[in-house]
């Protein structure tokens, strides 16, 4: 069952591979043999370790770390350093990107971009369902690439970030079962989210790292990304948000109504903590003349390069005056009530409320069609709220809670 499970089948639902081929931003990933033999090497490990503790019940489900660091045996510590190094390995995992949907599976996305009018789409997108091979678990990504060589450095972040989440998630959890102090919180909620947190920081700080890496092929020191990502585990959602991009999830009211809940900030420079951290890195935050109300972070000495946000990946000029790559975790229940959340670039949020997106994407009949319908809808208040300005690259992913 597990060979079949993972033989991947390139579909979103009714869309067919030759019409995937077109979607701009939308690369497709076949599984190959490597990739199913990682998946069975880590269900072996998954099976040596629930044979040694409760600790990881079901490991990439709802698990609970509750055993106490004295109360492992040798076994068990054998099976959680195999696991450790075996999550070095995970670079086979996912080293290409793309929207890969399982047959069987209960998840749904929708994914679409659109190029605005500055030239190439800076933007890129990814859904991957059963991440890391694990049936519950989907990994939601979406990129906003910005100056020379953005879409280089959107690119690299998008097919970089998974893989490197993986291997950070499967190391925090094989140190947490040997040192439970270490990471643990007073319940399971917060145990969750205390392990993606330190995933997601740990792995932020290495793709960034590796962006510097890049020098040969790509230069980051004025050109960078946002990244806005999503990991749906069980019945949880964990997101992490680097930049201005943006997620709302729709839940139902009472009276059967659809409202948004907006669950990121945009990480823009005027906000209070974000422009303190700035000024008292020596970097500066204003506005120009011709665009009064939009704030961008500058270099001590020279108006360069006015970034209109304050965290993001690359940007190299900037790391030194308070432009970091941190991500803000947040963690959210799924209940009956919420149906989906949209991630979207700025592209979108800069002339489309949470309300209207919430009304845009709940009024498509055809869900495969859910993020189109709202990239559409935001190039057309583009026209008619932004005349004479450049329209930005526009990105969504809807992805749907329940069936």
């Amino acid at each position: 069952s597990l060979i079949a499970i993972h033989i991947l089948s390139l579909s979103i639902t009714h869309l067919t591979l030759h019409e995937l081929r077109h979607y701009p931003g939308v690369n497709l990933h076949r599984g190959n043999k490597h990739t199913l033999l990682r998946c069975l090497e880590e269900a072996e490990i998954v099976k040596a370790m629930e044979n040694f503790s409760s600790m990881f019940n079901g490991l990439a489900r709802s698990f609970s770390l509750k055993r106490g660091k004295n109360s492992m045996n040798c076994d068990g510590r054998e099976a959680v350093e195999t696991m450790a190094k075996e999550a070095k390995k995970n670079d086979m995992i996912l080293r290409s990107s793309g929207f890969v949907h399982v047959d069987g599976s209960n998840n749904f996305a929708s994914v679409f971009s659109k190029r605005g009018n500055k030239g190439v789409n800076q933007d890129c997108a990814i859904v991957w369902e059963e991440f890391g091979c694990q049936a519950d678990m989907i990994f939601c990504g979406i990129f906003d690439g910005h100056g020379p060589w953005g879409h280089f450095v959107a690119k690299k972040v998008q097919k970089s970030m998974p893989s490197s989440l993986l291997c950070s998630w499967q190391e925090i959890l094989a140190q947490a079962s040997i040192d439970p102090d270490s990471y643990l919180e007073s319940d399971e909620k917060h145990q969750q989210l205390n392990i993606w947190k330190h995933s997601y920081v740990k792995t932020c700080a290495a793709v960034d790292q590796e962006l510097e890496q890049q020098q040969h092929k790509f230069d980051s020191f004025y050109s960078g990304t946002t990244a806005l990502t999503i990991v749906r585990q069980g019945e949880s959602i964990f997101v992490a948000n680097v930049g201005d991009s943006r997620a709302v999830l729709a839940t139902t009211l009472d009276d059967g109504s659809l409202v948004p809940v907006q669950l990121t900030l945009d990480f823009k420079p005027n906000l209070p903590q974000e422009n303190e951290r700035i000024v008292q890195s020596k970097g500066r935050v204003f506005c120009l003349d011709d665009e009064p109300g939009v704030h961008r972070v500058w270099l001590p000495d020279e108006d360069s390069p006015g970034l209109a946000m304050s965290r993001a990946f690359g940007d190299r000029c900037l790391k030194d005056y308070g432009l970091i790559s941190v991500p803000e975790v947040t963690q959210r229940h799924i209940s009956s009530r919420d149906q989906f959340v949209v991630l979207a670039t700025d592209g979108v949020w800069d002339v489309v409320s949470n309300e209207e997106a919430v009304e845009i994407v709940s009024a498509t009949p055809d869900r495969a069609k859910s993020a189109k319908h709202l990239v559409c809808c935001a190039a057309q208040a583009w026209k008619r709220k932004r005349k004479g300005i450049a329209m930005d690259d526009i990105s969504a992913i809807c992805l749907f809670f329940q069936k």
